[in-house]
This record gives structure tokens, sequence and C-alpha cells, in this order.
């Protein structure tokens, strides 16, 4: 009952280009932290191969982005609905070339990406696309690409954006289209998250279709 109403209030507020682009024309966009992800930044810390093909989806400020061009990383798309804030981001990255900022829809996306990086973009769709949303994150990666990142693991009191969810929901969701390598309890949560947040590594399996 509870996914069931959360669907119906995302249909009502109808989360699409208006309602993103006026929460960063207001400035509510309550779900920024102004900073890097730390769990996302210890992943990032870890990873070896700097021409690694990476996606950002509903990417928002990314600074999980500039977090990865600092570190040397030579090419990240980041992709987001909102034309105010790709504006912004375009003007930010004006001169690297190791970035592509795209104004689009994720789900009409095309590309290959070795590595998609998640944060925050899973929890603000209207829970009716999650599926459709694993099965362009399997289309969008490359053979062995790997999809991580943060996914709260709680249910909240008010109505979303963000919608929660459980790891089982989360494993019975991925596991035909991925390997789940790793859905532990982030150690390294903000305090505001603490506790409610998982970390995601999804591994893509081969072979695997949409027919």
């Amino acid at each position: 009952m509870q996914e069931e109403n959360a669907n119906d209030h995302a249909a009502e507020i109808k989360l699409d280009e208006n309602f993103w682009n006026g929460q960063y024309i207001a400035n509510t966009t309550r779900w920024d932290m102004g900073e890097v992800s730390p769990p996302l930044k210890a992943y990032i810390d870890q990873l070896t191969g700097k021409d690694l093909r990476i996606l950002i989806p509903g990417c928002g400020n990314t600074y999980e982005a500039s977090y990865l061009l600092e570190q040397g990383f030579t090419n990240v798309t980041v992709i987001d609905i909102a034309p105010v804030l790709v504006a912004n981001l375009q003007q930010k990255f004006a001169d690297n070339r190791n970035i592509n900022v795209i104004l689009g829809d994720f789900f009409e996306h095309q590309g290959q990406y070795d590595l998609v990086l998640e944060q925050t973009f899973f929890c603000a769709l209207d829970p009716s696309l999650r599926k459709n949303y694993v099965t362009k994150m399997h289309e969008l990666l490359a053979v062995n690409g790997k999809l991580a990142g943060v996914m709260f693991s709680t249910d909240f009191d008010e109505q979303g954006p963000p919608f929660g969810g459980s790891k089982a929901a989360y494993e019975q969701l991925f596991a035909k289209w991925f390997d789940i390598k790793t859905m532990e309890p982030c150690f390294n949560s903000i305090s505001r998250r603490a506790g409610n947040e998982l970390f995601v590594i999804f591994v893509k399996k081969p072979g695997i279709t949409t027919a």
C-alpha cells in the first residue's frame, strides 16, 4: 500500500523537467549535500583506470564529477533533465575537455559506459520506473560494466521524492540483470543519512536482452 501511495503521489506532482527545473530555480534542493558523497568518494579513491567511461545520471550539482576530474579521470559524462542546472554545469565545465554535460532524459540516452555512479537518482524517480531503470542501466553498460553507488535502505515518513526501499526489494529488482557484488550498509554516510544507506556494486550480466 505504501508503494502504491508513493506512485500516486509521484504521478500527481509530475516528476518531470518542469518539476526538477523548479527545484533548482527555487533553490529547494534539500537532497544536495554540498560535497562529494563520502561513500562514493571512498569508492572513487580505489579506482585505478583513469580512462574509464563513467556516467552520472540525474547528476544534480555533481560534486562526484568534480571530484573525478580532480583525481585525473578523463572520460566523464553527466546528464540531467533540468535546463537551469545543466546550463550552470556547462558553464562551470566549459574549459574542461574531460567531461560531457548533457541536457536530456536518462531513459532516452544512448552510449556505452564502463561504470555508472548512482547518487540520489534512483531514489528521485517515480517507483513505477524502477524496472525501466534496471534495464536501461544494463543497456548502457559495456561488458563487465558496473553500476555502483548509494541507495536508501529505509521508507520515508513523508511521501517522496525521495523514495526509499529495502535490501530485499533491491535484490529482487536487480538479480535478473546484474550480479550483486556488494550491497551493504554504508559505514561512512553523512550524519543525517547514517543507518539509512546501502552501498551497492552491481556487475552487468552478459547474454541478457530486453526481448
